[in-house]
């Protein structure tokens, strides 16, 4: 965690002004999570970076947990929510494995543009699991880098040099799969036309 964490603290201001890559497509996952909150939706995002999207959904839960492992993106995702006059944000320095649930449950738990940054995907999910009420959402935007083998050695020379963080190869299908073995039922699932991050929002059951 130390060395990633020194990597995105490394870019966090350019990060902050890098627009969105699919505006449109942005627009369409923001307005599908917000058809599952309410005023009553405790969420908690990990990896929230400089929080955009959790500041966009913040007016329409009760409350937003905002989780990152780089201090220096949650400095400016803090200087945002004072700017905004956000009050139902808290921001706390952490990544799944170190955070301290403390016996908290969420109705709903985002990962955006993570997974694939991760090596142990199946714990990551099976903890989003746990870490959910029942009947509870996990939302997610993952991309889906197994036809973009070309990619690899530049991802693995940028890794050497500390230029560019761990990225993970793997299809839609597995990531499908992944979410349906940790005990989840999928609910939506799309793909904008053209791009490369799934879009899913999945469901732990009731009972």
């Amino acid at each position: 965690m130390q060395g990633d964490s020194k990597f995105w603290d490394r870019i966090a201001e350019k990060y902050a002004q890098r627009p969105v890559a699919d505006e449109a497509a942005y627009q369409k996952k923001l307005v599908k999570t917000q058809e599952y909150l309410t005023d009553e939706s405790d969420v908690l995002e990990f990896g929230c970076g400089t929080g955009t999207t959790a500041l966009i959904h913040a007016p329409f839960a009760r409350h937003i947990l905002a989780t990152d492992i780089s201090a220096t993106m949650l400095d400016i995702a803090k200087a945002k929510a004072a700017a905004q006059n956000v009050g139902n944000m808290a921001f706390e320095v952490s990544d799944i494995h170190t955070f301290e649930a403390a016996e908290r449950q969420f109705d709903m738990v985002m990962m955006h543009s993570l997974l694939h940054l991760l090596r142990d995907r199946d714990a990551v999910v099976a903890a989003a699991f746990d870490l959910l009420r029942p009947g509870g959402l996990f939302v997610s935007s993952t991309a889906c880098l197994s036809g973009k083998a070309l990619m690899k050695p530049v991802i693995f020379m940028g890794r050497m040099i500390g230029r560019l963080p761990y990225v993970a190869f793997f299809s839609r299908d597995y990531l499908v799969d992944l979410l349906r073995s940790a005990g989840f039922e999928i609910e939506h699932e799309w793909l904008p036309e053209g791009g490369q991050s799934v879009f899913i929002v999945a469901r732990k059951p009731s009972s």
